[in-house]
């Protein structure tokens, strides 16, 4: 039955996969207006906030990240999924898990605070949906899915490689893949890198579309070599919104321009293959930088799409 009065769906509504009346505009927040709720059984997908932006090594605030995607998210939860042309939230049961909590005066505490609530989704059987946060929440992530899955492909949307000399502690943004290879958890032979537009001298064997090659290539190109590098292997799907052109998505810790247009990122984005995805997260919004909240919007379609993506192939 509707909920009536309508509204607040988020925490009256007892059914996942139910889509009530609301208010764009008012109401209790959560992603594309999903329950929140931490019972996992039966769930298919558990959308949770990273709120670390303890890590950055320019403008932080990204920590604010996740609150700004999903007041962003509210008018993707009104109207069916374009271009998939159906309602994902009834065909997979979606919550929001709420966000981790994290104790900002006990910096060690923070990736293995990260990594434990990470892994209580993935080890019940859930897909994790991440908003983060800084990218060195990816790393955590990681950590708790190959545990699960073993090593894994890496699709990562960035500006930056995130492959820099890594000494094994830091709380780094931009060194926790590095880390990640010597750790085994992914596989730098079937891993991809789309939109990078810095230099870094050592790729890891990662191969590597920057943004250039994206320009002159194109969307197809893009896919076909995605498909080809990383296989039939469990990917784990990484979207730094700084892959984003400034213009796109200002509201960044450390834009680069030159980057993919909205229209080039979800045209790839759309088209890859949601059965081979086993974990993803959307990172690096910081909300204070942001314009008329183009970059939360950007990130919450992201999101939104991965998991209309989900329920198109499975």
């Amino acid at each position: 039955m509707p909920l009536d009065p309508p509204g607040d769906q988020s925490f009256r509504t007892t059914d996942p996969k139910v889509r009530e009346r609301e208010m764009t505009y008012a109401g209790a927040l959560s992603f594309c207006r999903r329950r929140y709720g931490r019972d996992l059984a039966g769930i298919d997908v558990a959308v949770t906030g990273l709120p670390f932006d303890g890590a950055v090594t320019n403008r932080p605030g990204a920590r604010l990240g996740p609150r700004a995607i999903r007041a962003a998210s509210t008018q993707l939860a009104e109207l069916l999924a374009f271009p998939f042309g159906f309602d994902p939230f009834e065909r997979l049961a979606v919550v929001d898990y709420g966000d981790a909590f994290l104790d900002p005066g006990e910096p060690l505490t923070i990736a293995e605070a990260l990594r434990r609530h990470v892994a209580g989704i993935v080890d019940a059987g859930t897909f994790c949906l991440g908003l983060g946060g800084d990218h060195f929440v990816t790393y955590p992530c990681l950590q708790a899915h190959a545990a699960r899955f073993g090593p894994l492909a890496l699709v990562q949307f960035d500006a930056h490689s995130d492959t820099w000399t890594d000494v094994g502690q830091r709380l780094d943004h931009g060194t926790m893949f590095t880390r990640a290879v010597a750790e085994g958890l992914i596989l730098p032979e079937r891993s991809v890198q789309i939109g990078i537009r810095t230099v870094n001298p050592d790729d890891l064997g990662i191969t590597v579309l920057d943004a250039p090659w994206v320009h002159r290539h194109g969307v197809d190109a893009v896919l076909a070599r995605v498909r080809e590098v990383t296989g039939a292997h469990p990917v784990y799907l990484t979207f730094d919104v700084d892959c984003l052109d400034p213009a796109f998505a200002p509201g960044t810790g450390t834009p680069v321009v030159g980057g993919l247009s909205t229209a080039q990122t979800l045209a790839i984005l759309r088209e890859l293959n949601g059965r081979q995805i086993v974990g993803a997260d959307v990172v690096e919004v910081a909300p204070a930088y942001d314009v008329a909240e183009i970059t939360a919007l950007a990130a919450a379609t992201v999101a939104h799409d991965l998991i209309a993506l989900l329920a198109r192939d499975r």
